[in-house]
This record gives C-alpha cells, sequence and structure tokens, in this order.
C-alpha cells in the first residue's frame, strides 16, 4: 500500500480551504495538515519556518488569503496588499527550505486588465491598467504567481520544485462569508434579499447600474479543480503552460449581469418585491469572464450549475444564520 502524501491546507477555514479539505477526504486521503489562524500567523515569518520545519508536509494548497468585496478592498487596501503579500511569500520559501516539491497556490481572476478581452486568457496577464478599485490585492495575487514561477524556473531542475497556480472566477457555496458590507456580491445579494423578504420590504436596490456581467462557480467545483491541477503529471502539465505564463484559469464558461442574478436569488429566496439599481454607487470591472479552455484541455469542467450552486449557497447561508443567531 502506497504511503499517503502529508498535504499541508492552509486556509482551510476559508470557504475554498474547507472545500479542498472536503475534496481530499473524498478522495481518501486522510493525511491532511491544517492550523488556524490562532495557532499561526501566516503573516509571520519565523512562525511559518517553525511550523514547516516540524511538520514537514510534502504537499501545500496555499488557500490562505485576505479577501473581501469592493468595499472592504476599498477601506483596506493597505491590508490587502501586505497581508496577502506576506502569506504567499512565507509559506512559498518556507515549503521550498523544507523541501516540498509539489505546492498550489489560489489567485483570483482581478490579477487581469480592466479591459482585458473578454473572455480573459492566460494571455491577458501583465498587458494592461488593472481595476482600481482592488489593485492592490490583484498585484499580491500577480506576485504569488510570479514567485511560484520563479521557484520553478530556479529550483526546479535541481530540486524537483513543481509550483503551480489556479485562477478561480467568482467563488460562491457553502461557508461563504454573508456579512453585510464586507462580502462578495452573490453572498450579499442572497443575504439581502431573504432579509427584504423576512421583513416584507417592497424593494432591494443593488450597487451601481446592475450591468456588469460577472462568472460564478460554485466553490466544490473549485476544490475539484485544485485537486485536479495539483495532480496532473509534470509532463501534462508543462505541456499546456509556459514557464513564465504558467497559471490556470479555472471558470464556469458563461457569466450574466448582476441584475439577472439579483432576479434569479429573487426567484429561489422567493422575495415578491422588485429589484431596484443605483448607478450612484461604483460598478467596477464591466465583465469578467473566464477563458477556460485550458483547464478543459487537461480534462476538467464544472459539475455544478449556478442555479443548483445558488440554491445550494442559499441552504447554507439559512443554515449559518441560525447557528449564528
Amino acid at each position: 500500500m502506497t504511503e499517503q502524501p502529508k498535504i499541508y491546507v492552509a486556509g482551510h477555514r476559508g470557504m475554498v480551504g474547507s472545500a479542498i479539505v472536503r475534496q481530499l477526504q473524498i478522495l481518501g486521503q486522510s493525511n491532511i495538515v491544517t492550523r488556524t489562524h490562532a495557532e499561526l500567523d501566516l503573516t509571520n515569518q519565523p512562525a511559518v519556518n517553525e511550523f514547516f520545519a516540524d511538520e514537514q508536509p510534502s504537499e501545500v494548497y496555499l488557500a490562505a488569503a485576505k479577501v473581501g468585496g469592493i468595499y472592504a478592498n476599498n477601506t483596506f487596501p493597505a491590508e490587502f496588499i501586505y497581508d496577502n503579500l506576506m502569506v504567499q511569500a512565507n509559506v512559498i520559501h518556507a515549503a521550498h527550505v523544507n523541501g516540498v516539491r509539489k505546492l498550489l497556490f489560489l489567485g483570483s481572476s482581478c490579477i487581469y486588465p480592466r479591459m482585458a478581452a473578454q473572455p480573459m486568457a492566460e494571455d491577458a496577464l501583465l498587458t494592461g491598467t488593472l481595476e482600481p478599485t482592488n489593485e492592490p490585492y490583484a498585484i499580491a495575487k500577480i506576485a504569488g504567481i510570479k514567485l511560484c514561477e520563479s521557484y520553478n524556473r530556479q529550483y526546479g531542475a535541481t530540486h524537483g520544485t513543481d509550483y503551480r497556480s489556479v485562477m478561480p472566477t467568482n467563488l460562491y457555496g457553502t461557508g461563504d462569508n454573508y456579512h453585510p458590507e464586507n462580502s462578495h456580491v452573490l453572498p450579499a445579494l442572497i443575504r439581502r434579499i431573504h432579509e427584504a423578504k423576512t421583513q416584507g420590504a417592497d424593494s432591494v436596490t443593488i450597487w451601481g447600474t446592475g450591468t456588469p456581467k460577472r462568472e460564478f462557480l460554485f466553490v466544490d467545483d473549485m476544490a475539484a479543480a485544485s485537486v485536479h491541477v495539483m495532480n496532473l503529471p509534470h509532463e501534462i502539465y508543462a505541456a499546456n503552460v509556459r514557464p513564465m505564463h504558467s497559471h490556470i484559469n479555472v471558470g464556469a464558461g458563461e457569466d450574466m449581469s448582476i441584475l439577472a442574478l439579483a432576479q434569479l436569488i429573487k426567484r429561489i429566496v422567493g422575495f415578491d418585491g422588485t429589484i431596484k439599481t443605483d448607478p450612484s454607487k461604483p460598478d467596477g470591472t464591466p465583465r469578467k469572464l473566464m477563458d477556460n479552455a485550458r483547464i478543459k484541455a487537461l480534462g476538467w469542467a464544472p459539475a455544478i450549475s449556478l442555479e443548483q450552486g445558488v440554491r445550494l449557497a442559499y441552504e447554507d447561508f439559512k443554515k449559518n444564520q441560525l447557528e449564528t443567531a
């Protein structure tokens, strides 16, 4: 019987990290190492170095990050760039120093230019100006991609270093953040429309014009894609990427307007009021659709439709509300 690899999932309490843990467990992996933020502050380099030296994992999923929506990114730009840069640099370097050959870094679709051609292909990286509202976060995520690529280029041949990056589209689902100000658009709409229903409100007003289009992927699909990419044979992965352009998009392949999304959520929640827009509020990037041809060619496709996913997310939200009430 082959001994299981020791897998460290950084950020296991977050939406993506917890989904990766679930996916690994479904596949029979039991040798999974995790640490809460209270147990290990990933911005603390000596603490991260000590953890890796003690635990000696053989694989790392780097899903830990400071994340948030437009409001949070605009309000806390210094925290978004500093915390994410430190976490990435500490984990990736400590992994290298302690002989970890396999690491998967999870980035974000916001790495692409604000006006990138749609759908956004991996080659669009660093070809234009970023969306100002989340530029600090995007810069940090770009740095994470380049950290992985640089360690591969310098240490791949001598140490077998094989650090890969996946770029998720907008994720949602089990374990999402439904905070009224610091959440992303889909969970924020679920909360607001649910509250409007329970309060008997006549309408819900959404930020902006409602015309920007977004792509959404259920988090368990993202976890499945992450494990799929991590486990691809090196020669297959290397044949589908370039040394300085090695990240892989992970998306559903279709998008919809924010207004249409709100209408979908309204129907699933059972809210009878109207959806209004507030053009005085920022829209953010006009459109963000990922070109997912590369990962489809590598044998992965999403399994959960948007309607099915929103229904699952709404059930998770209601459960979350009951537990925290």
